[in-house]
């Protein structure tokens, strides 16, 4: 991507994924012209933030990885959900709500949606497929003061607005949801995206309302509450974005490796 700025400008930058238990970063490359000192640091949701300030300026920034992600995601319909009191205390944030995601007014819509539904992942898939059958994916309805009722008043939007409407519906049903950015292999047109998790049966699993199907080949980049904790990247000044391409390809494994997207 490029960006420039009339004069310095501090940002915060969400562009290295971690590794975890469903990806392995293999290898990577991350470069700055013109090249700044450059620190790193852990938010408070575990996602790797890079800090730095551009220069006045045109500045490029390259990155590179190779990852080793899950050809498929974990599906699980018998997943019931986890009584709140059962809750591991770094899930309980994902119940509140919160910017785009105002689930405190969303609750007679998500019973609507997915009351009659067994409590757990089978409401979450309810939710999910509703959203892909009744919203329209279609771009330059919201911008970013956009929240999830906003979308469902205005019946379309994009990955993002589809996240934020399952998520506040999931959190209205006490079962907690969380935002995630980063990018799937495949996608067309290729960019970055969004998805959501739901907490249900014990873990997290993965739902993403802009697909017809469970899709595997994700590597995921930042988690949070909502779009307002994982910008890609946030600027403290005037700030200018230029080009930004994003290609995601399957490589070829190596004899000791399985082959994933990159």
């Amino acid at each position: 991507m490029t960006v420039t700025a009339p004069s310095d400008c501090p940002v915060v930058a969400m562009l290295r994924p971690r590794s975890g238990e469903a990806q392995w970063m293999v290898s990577e490359r991350y470069e700055l012209h013109p090249w700044v000192p450059t620190t790193e640091y852990v938010d408070s949701f575990g996602n790797l933030c890079q800090r730095l300030k551009i220069p006045q300026g045109t500045m490029r920034i390259e990155v590179e990885m190779i990852m080793e992600a899950e050809g498929a995601i974990a599906v699980e319909p018998s997943a019931a959900a986890v009584p709140v009191e059962d809750l591991p205390f770094d899930a309980l944030q994902y119940l509140l709500q919160s910017r785009y995601c105002p689930s405190d007014k969303m609750g007679e819509r998500a019973e609507q949606i997915a009351g009659d539904a067994t409590p757990g992942y089978a409401q979450v898939e309810a939710i999910r497929s509703w959203i892909h059958a009744n919203l329209e994916y279609k771009y330059g309805v919201s911008d970013g003061s956009t929240d999830a009722l906003d979308t469902l008043n205005d019946g379309a939007g994009v990955c993002r607005d589809f996240s934020h409407v399952g998520i506040g519906l999931c959190r209205a049903l006490h079962i907690p949801a969380r935002l995630v950015v980063g990018f799937l292999h495949g996608l067309d047109p290729m960019d970055m995206h969004a998805w959501f998790e739901a907490f249900v049966g014990g873990r997290w699993y993965t739902f993403d309302a802009t697909q017809d199907q469970p899709r595997g080949g994700r590597i995921v980049v930042a988690y949070g509450r909502d779009a307002a904790d994982v910008a890609f990247l946030s600027n403290y000044g005037p700030l200018e974005m230029g080009e930004m391409t994003v290609t995601v390809e399957e490589i070829q494994a190596s004899a000791t490796r399985m082959a994933a997207p990159q």
